[in-house]
């Protein structure tokens, strides 16, 4: 019986060994290679801190890009987005930045290209219709002239880094309804400005989808957040100028991040 007992227990250990040798080994993921592009929702202006050596493009610590970056294994982070950037401009001056061991890539862009900040302008200082009249040419371009630009932005972006996950953060609705503390800035304006914003993001999302990359919708995470809220997450008309109408450091910590956080991981 005890020598029956050790070749049962002797048996017992072979097979969990065999368990042991046959269990497949998942090998830790990469560190990731990451590259932010795009325009000034992207660099992080309306934050109001930026680093010194970014000049223009007014790039933040407390931006989307940067946060992501802090908070993940990334072995390396190249970070040109630029305020003011268009699509012409990603093409030409943030590109190089890409190659084939970019194993991430997030942009912002479209806005400068169917002249966001001439929008904002006009709503803010002309009267219902002449907002109205602004927002729709702002439409129109996204439907029109919009589309080929992303397409080839995208294109060069899969050509320059064929191995990345490419993200494409969307922009969000810029205003709630209600009381607000800003001059002649009706209701009606605020919801044109939010109709030019649903606008965008279809166009974007579509030609993103079409280009094989992932559409991050900011949205719904600012909702409630824009301006005119309680609880702005969006500046409204600010000092200096070009702060004005983009995300403060709750917007990106808050909104950009966790929609980021969402389809990354």
């Amino acid at each position: 019986m005890r020598h029956l007992r050790h070749i049962v227990g002797a048996a017992a250990a072979v097979a969990a060994a065999s368990t042991v040798l046959a269990a497949p080994a998942f090998a830790a993921p990469a560190a990731e290679n990451y590259a932010a592009l795009g325009d000034s929702y992207a660099s992080g202006v309306g934050t109001r801190e930026y680093t010194e050596d970014s000049g223009d493009c007014l790039r933040s610590p407390k931006a989307y890009a940067q946060l992501w970056a802090d908070s993940h294994d990334v072995s390396n982070f190249t970070f040109v987005a630029c305020s003011g950037a268009v699509t012409d401009d990603v093409n030409a001056n943030q590109l190089d930045q890409l190659s084939a061991d970019t194993t991430l890539v997030t942009i912002s862009i479209g806005g400068n290209d169917i002249g966001f900040s001439s929008v904002i302008q006009d709503c803010l200082l002309g009267d219902d219709n002449g907002c109205d009249s602004a927002v729709s040419k702002g439409e129109e371009r996204a439907r029109n002239e919009l589309p080929a630009k992303l397409d080839t932005t995208y294109a060069n972006i899969s050509e320059a880094a064929p191995n990345a996950k490419v993200v494409v953060l969307g922009y969000p609705r810029l205003t709630e309804q209600g009381s607000c503390g800003i001059p002649f800035f009706s209701d009606a304006k605020r919801q044109r400005i939010n109709d030019g914003a649903d606008v965008l993001a279809e166009v974007i999302s579509a030609r993103a989808e079409a280009a094989g990359f992932t559409f991050a919708d900011a949205r719904e995470a600012f909702a409630g957040h824009g301006v005119c809220s309680s609880d702005e997450w969006i500046n409204g008309p600010s000092n200096p100028l070009v702060e004005s109408f983009h995300p403060d450091v709750d917007g990106h910590a808050k909104a950009y991040l966790p929609v980021l956080n969402a389809v990354t991981g």
